[in-house]
């Protein structure tokens, strides 16, 4: 079924924000600044403080659905649905699944390139279709089997390449790049938690994407900023960039910021960003589907890489092309975007069809488009 024009709105908006929102991260760990105290000039390395500027966009999305809610309502005829009462308090799992992955990836994103960080953030595919066969109850067909099978051939030719070839460099250590290949794995599978507790949120609960945004950054902005007390004295020795060597020294970056503006425009455009991201990302998965979210997530990988090559923030390597082209196939594959081309051919048509003997709801189903068990709410 063809896109509607809303539809392909949201996924531009998606693939936009959502490039900008990596790459302005990136930017502002490439700056290096005078700290507190007279502190000599050292890296802006501050993962915390950044995840923390992405909660207060998503939590102005709120503010937003409120000011949008009041215009509507004043109008003689309202056509804004504010989506059904629900707890609050549901949404405070995803945000704590959004706050742990997001904070782990902004440290890896200090040991490793922004095009690496994207390319290994296709891991996700892997945890969200074993996390849907757990608990949505889905049946995986063996497409999409193979199209997790060939994920983690992607993600090993990735790794591989960064071993090799990529980036061991004055910027990035050899060890460094490595930890921070593992931590980005392994915030995937948390954001795989996510999007299947948002998913069973969202098609169960009538709720306006724009307020289950701002309530996953409010939950999330008032944690994160309360463990930044904390993190403030807890040393971790030679794994913390900052001058005290802390988990995390709030009272430097803005330090920093105040030494270099333009540290402030980078952390901007990543608060900006991520507030339309998310709107983006939630929509995506109320109008189309859990697995177009994540195909959209995955194409922004090319936008990132070639604007950091073209801005010479790291050099060209065949690996990692290689590592891209396997990790797009594993997507095509997973999401069943293999089927119109096969069935255009004689002598597999008969095969797809035998494949698709489902109603067509099943079939969607079976695709990982956003439904879930007999039982559940769409």
């Amino acid at each position: 079924m063809a896109w509607t024009k809303y539809q392909l709105f949201l996924a531009g908006l998606m693939l936009t924000t959502g490039s900008i929102n990596t790459l302005s991260a990136k930017w502002a760990d490439m700056f290096s600044a005078k700290g507190c105290n007279d502190d000599p000039d050292h890296a802006f390395s501050h993962p915390f403080v950044q995840a923390v500027g992405m909660f207060l966009g998503e939590l102005s999305c709120l503010a937003v659905f409120y000011i949008l809610l009041c215009h509507d309502r004043r109008s003689p005829e309202p056509k804004m649905n504010p989506g059904q009462s629900f707890n609050p308090l549901l949404f405070f799992p995803p945000a704590m699944c959004d706050m742990t992955a997001t904070s782990i990836m902004y440290v890896a994103l200090n040991m490793t390139s922004a095009s690496s960080f994207q390319m290994l953030r296709g891991a996700v595919i892997i945890f969200t279709g074993l996390l849907s066969v757990a608990f949505l109850g889905r049946r995986l067909v063996a497409s999409q089997w193979l199209g997790i099978l060939t994920t983690i051939l992607g993600l090993v030719i990735v790794g591989l390449a960064d071993f090799f070839s990529g980036h061991r460099d004055d910027t990035h250590k050899l060890s460094d790049v490595i930890t921070g290949d593992l931590l980005i794995i392994m915030a995937q599978i948390i954001v795989s938690v996510q999007m299947v507790l948002e998913e069973k949120f969202v098609y169960k609960h009538d709720v306006h994407p724009l307020r289950a945004v701002g309530t996953e950054g409010f939950f999330g902005f008032l944690v994160l900023s309360l463990l930044l007390i904390p993190m403030y004295f807890i040393h971790v020795g030679n794994f913390s960039d900052n001058p005290r060597h802390v988990l995390e020294d709030a009272l430097d970056a803005f330090c920093q910021i105040g030494h270099q503006p333009l540290i402030l425009l980078a952390l901007l455009g990543n608060t900006v960003s991520i507030a339309f991201f998310n709107f983006a990302g939630i929509s995506v998965t109320k109008e189309i589907s859990a697995t177009t979210r994540m195909v959209l997530d995955s194409l922004r990988t090319l936008v990132i890489w070639v604007v950091s090559l073209a801005l010479g923030w790291e050099q060209f390597h065949g690996l990692q092309v290689l590592g891209f082209l396997v990790l797009l196939v594993g997507a095509a594959l997973y999401n069943g975007l293999h089927r119109p081309l096969l069935a255009r051919m004689p002598c597999c048509a008969a095969m797809v069809n035998a494949g698709e003997e489902n109603s067509p709801a099943e079939r969607e189903r079976l695709l990982g488009d956003g439904s879930v068990q007999a039982g559940d709410e769409n």
